[in-house]
């Protein structure tokens, strides 16, 4: 079983445990060598039925690279784990013992570090419901909402999850304002603006 994991500054994790944020774009990244061929770019690869599942690398004359496909980590129909730290999530499974006896956690630890955990430990699961690849900037008004942006005095104030509940929350006066501020914060700066693709998943929360 695979991971995903959502980020716990901006309480996106929380976010999905209680089912307000239903869908995540993860940044498409790609080398600049593939089998010895410089990449000069990629762009969206279709099959005949018309669904968008991969990006295609392509090289300096804007050719196709052979099997240079980017795939999207998860299908539809995948379960995955959602990645908490054991601490948080209460597993305690690579303690070790102090000269007393008592349970005592490294630092390369998997109970301070959801990276390190495993997927068959984490006690929260989403299944993948659809998969698209897109530019950033395209995403839509009900995307944003999905992806955990929230709505406030019917439709002119919105926020995300970290900014609500204090001074100056619901800041932004539309979901795609808010959605932009919010994958900035997560993946840098810049980052709505440079407009990459990115393969966007939808799922549901099963447990």
């Amino acid at each position: 079983m695979k991971k995903i994991m959502f980020n716990d500054k901006f309480s996106l994790t929380q976010a999905v445990l209680e089912g307000r944020k239903t869908m995540t774009r993860r940044i498409v990244t790609y080398p600049l060598k593939f089998r010895g061929v410089n990449v000069a770019g990629y762009f969206v690869c279709k099959r005949p039925s018309g669904e968008v599942t991969e990006i295609c690398m392509y090289d300096e004359d804007e050719r196709m690279i052979d099997g240079g496909q980017i795939l999207p980590k998860y299908k539809v129909g995948e379960v995955v784990a959602i990645a908490q730290s054991y601490k948080d999530c209460g597993n305690m499974p690579d303690f070790g013992l102090d000269e007393d006896g008592y349970p005592i956690m490294p630092k390369r630890s998997g109970f301070f570090n959801k990276m390190l955990v495993k997927a068959d430990l984490m006690p929260h699961h989403i299944r993948i419901t659809e998969v698209k690849v897109e530019r950033l900037q395209d995403i839509s008004i009900e995307d944003c909402l999905k992806e955990g942006i929230e709505e406030h005095l019917k439709g002119i104030q919105y926020g995300f999850p970290s900014n609500i509940g204090y001074i100056g929350q619901y800041p932004f006066s539309n979901p795609r304002e808010a959605f932009s501020a919010l994958i900035d914060k997560v993946s840098g700066k810049g980052m709505f603006a440079s407009n990459p693709y990115v393969f966007a998943y939808e799922f549901e929360l099963i447990d």
